[in-house]
């Protein structure tokens, strides 16, 4: 699968694409986080009008993927919904695509911040953390122990490149933790080099950042804080 880079992690090889999902072909697994349903909605309701399609298109992106990688399981790492009133708002067609879509697999929520809750008008298996084997899934960073991936920091890097900086969302890991990057369309994203990563990784993580064609290991070299920001000190 040429667009996708091979993560060896915790003895498993994952498989990060560049929509920003996981798969684990040993498990048949596919991994997501931070979709943030209805996102656009919720910011509508407080008078921030934007295009109102950004369920529909994180929705058609999982059913790409689940049309590309044929998964048994999908996990979804917290945040699945924006916000406790966001099922309420889906609308028809968008509700009956997700009904599918889990329907078609073992569909796991791993409860977030943004959805402690588990969903009421849509099936699946809910919980606070799940471990498959050597690997644990949780919505933030919750142990020392290693083989945890998470979510809920939407990590990005800005990337110097010739002529110009680019901002990437990113997979990010020092070995014993993994952060997914947000998957949600209307997601947004922490810079890699905020002081925050420093405390959620116990040595400088490699980096792989989205592209158009690939998923790519980025020299942190290249990277941009943001403008007036620390750059991260790891373990602080």
């Amino acid at each position: 699968m040429s667009d996708c880079a091979t993560i060896d992690f915790c003895g498993e090889k994952l498989l990060a694409h560049p929509m920003g999902a996981l798969f684990w072909p040993a498990r048949e697994v596919l991994i997501v986080a931070d979709l943030h349903f209805e996102k656009g909605s919720s910011f509508a309701s407080r008078g921030v009008f934007l295009p109102p399609y950004d369920t529909r298109t994180t929705l058609k992106r999982l059913s790409a993927l689940s049309r590309r990688f044929k998964p048994r399981t999908v996990i979804s790492l917290g945040d699945a919904f924006h916000d406790r009133d966001a099922e309420a708002r889906f609308d028809l067609e968008d509700s009956a695509l997700l009904t599918s879509l889990i329907g078609a697999h073992r569909w796991i929520w791993v409860l977030g911040n943004h959805d402690a809750h588990p969903p009421g008008a849509f099936p699946g298996e809910p919980c606070a953390e799940l471990t498959l084997g050597a690997l644990r899934f949780r919505h933030a960073p919750g142990g020392d122990e290693p083989g945890e991936l998470c979510g809920h920091f939407h990590p990005c890097a800005r990337i110097r490149i010739e002529g110009g900086v680019q901002r990437r969302r990113c997979f990010a890991s020092d070995d014993a933790r993994l952060v997914l990057p947000a998957f949600g369309a209307y997601a947004g994203g922490l810079n890699i080099l905020d002081d925050a990563f420093g405390r959620v990784f116990s040595a400088r993580p490699n980096v792989w950042a989205l592209g158009a064609g690939g998923v790519y290991l980025i020299s942190d070299r290249l990277f941009v804080p943001e403008a007036g920001a620390p750059r991260l000190r790891a373990g602080a």
